[in-house]
């Protein structure tokens, strides 16, 4: 039985109930977490709630050095968490669960690193005003993640709301809590109590108990669409800032000279196969120039069934399992949705073989469809597994029309050798992350999020931590009295401790010449004043 991170100590639900954790492989439970309920969600945002006090005064220099120790703590478990990953997620140890954990480890070395980038600005509004803002950290942050990629998504939160002095209770998704589990109770060992909790429990209980919490100054949420929604209407009933990364149905172009191996294999990267397309950025609609469309389709499928799939625990296995048996069946019934299309043509794959070693987990094979319209419903809605549409094009512009046809707008693909073709055409999509001739994942310090209702606001950057975790607050004050020509006057510098203020703790200098609380003048900053005095 594992249990809950509250207040920098394990905690169970108070009613005692727990959730079975499953291993999706295998089809059996591996865990038990606990239930989380309302009154779990107030014991947690309480205890982060008073954290929040002695957090916010800590220099944003310590913070940072606080996350630097917990990436090398997390360095050095990744082996174990990535076994954690692997087994609960049913994502391979080699492809996905031992990357995600290093990545999450880039995380927070990334934010430890620009913690202190937290800076205001002076307004210019002439030499008898003095105008400058500051950014404050918000307060206590809610945030919810999902179960594709638990580990990094998870430690983008803590790491983003801590580097910027917020604290944070995190929901993790009931299907995937044990590694992002440890990674918190790491982060605990190294964080005043309360800076990080993090809570087990379904979405309609714990998750929506925390979106509307009165205590919580800013929701951040990463999953569906649908569920951003509510998050999003919680969020409005009390006027608290949110950040939404949600579903994506991404495009991927490719154009004829780009017809070689590199684009296949780039192809087959972007879509996530080897995490069973359970990605919010795969680039799910494959949009292939017609006079290569058939070649194309023929290496991409050859490329294809050369991926093993089978025990994520395996170091020969490309690709895993689905995680559960709710989205087992939805993925199969958008297979099944393609094959009754008369239309479709079946490159590779269909629904997953009903008895032998892949049938004892949730496993489903990359399946591809051709002959497809953009119409479809296939190639409409996220079906967040290995399944992908293949659509030809004939012109430019009706390439870029069709990509655009969709209420989503996360990531695309752009694959040309041509580069003003690669700039006019990533400039024309509209996503929130274009990659040209390259499929790969997020990098600390890229600004990601959607467009449209692929979500609001941007992670991953020190932009977006600022935008999102932050607000900034204006001061003024009148400069101090204008000295006479002749009078003597000096300028002193002085470094003041985090918290105090030059007004109580003047040099001996100002001390001995009479300094008066008129004649200081505050630049702002992390405690670097200035002082004129005459």
């Amino acid at each position: 039985m594992e249990q809950m991170l509250i207040d920098g100590r394990p905690a169970e639900a108070e009613d005692g109930r727990t959730i079975d954790v499953e291993n999706p492989a295998s089809r059996t439970v591996i865990a038990q977490v606990p239930r989380a309920g309302e009154a779990d969600v107030d014991r947690a945002v309480a205890a982060a709630a008073r954290a929040f006090e002695g957090w916010r005064r800590v220099s944003a220099r310590d913070r940072g050095r606080l996350l630097l120790r917990i990436a090398d703590a997390v360095d050095a478990e990744t082996e174990a968490i990535a076994r954690l990953v692997a087994r609960e997620t049913g994502n391979a140890i080699r492809t996905q669960a031992r990357p995600e954990v290093k990545s999450a480890a880039d995380v927070f070395r990334y934010y430890g690193g620009v913690a202190s980038e937290a800076k205001g600005e002076t307004v210019p509004l002439g030499e008898q005003m003095f105008c400058y803002t500051r950014r404050e950290p918000i307060g206590v942050v809610g945030a919810i993640v999902p179960w594709n990629a638990p580990v990094v998504l998870g430690t983008l939160k803590i790491a983003m709301a801590a580097a910027a002095g917020n604290t944070l209770v995190l929901k993790a998704a009931e299907d995937a809590p044990l590694g992002l589990l440890r990674v918190a109770q790491l982060s605990a060992e190294h964080l005043p109590p309360g800076v990080v909790n993090l809570l087990t429990g379904y979405g309609e209980e714990c998750g929506a108990a925390l979106a509307r919490h009165p205590l919580v100054r800013k929701l951040s949420f990463t999953g569906s669409t649908e569920v951003g929604k509510l998050i999003m209407h919680a969020a409005a009933d009390r006027i608290v800032p949110v950040s939404l990364e949600l579903g994506g149905k991404s495009p991927a172009i490719v154009f004829p000279d780009a017809n070689d191996d590199r684009t296949v294999d780039g192809v087959i990267s972007g879509m996530r196969f080897t995490r069973q397309g359970q990605s919010c950025t795969a680039g799910s609609r494959l949009f292939l120039h017609r006079t290569i469309f058939d070649a194309f389709l023929d290496t991409l499928s050859a490329r294809l069934t050369q991926l093993r799939i089978g025990d994520p625990m395996d170091e020969s296995t490309d690709m895993g399992a689905i995680i559960n048996r709710r989205q087992f069946d939805r993925v199969c019934s958008y297979i099944e949705d393609g094959l009754r299309q008369p239309e479709a043509r079946v490159v590779l794959g269909g629904l997953p073989p009903a008895e032998g070693p892949l049938a004892r987990g949730y496993f489903v094979q990359p399946t591809v469809f051709a002959g497809v319209g953009n119409e479809w419903r296939i190639a409409r809605e996220e079906i967040f597994g290995p399944v992908l549409v293949a659509i030809p094009w004939d012109d430019e512009a009706d390439a870029v029309r069709m990509a655009n046809d969709s209420h989503y707008g996360l990531a695309a693909y752009v694959w040309t050798r041509d580069l003003q073709k690669a700039l006019r055409t990533s400039h024309a999509i509209e996503s929130g992350w274009v990659q040209v001739n390259q499929g790969v994942g997020q990098f600390p310090g890229q600004s990601y999020g959607g467009y449209k209702q692929s979500g609001i606001g941007r992670e991953y950057s020190l932009e977006g931590m600022l935008d999102s975790y932050t607000q900034r607050i204006q001061a003024e004050r009148h400069r101090p009295r204008v000295l006479a020509r002749g009078d003597a006057r000096q300028l002193h510098t002085t470094q003041v401790r985090h918290g105090e203020s030059p007004m109580t703790r003047p040099s001996s200098a100002h001390a001995s010449r009479g300094c008066s609380q008129q004649d200081l003048v505050s630049t702002g900053g992390a405690g670097l004043f200035c002082f004129a005095i005459d």
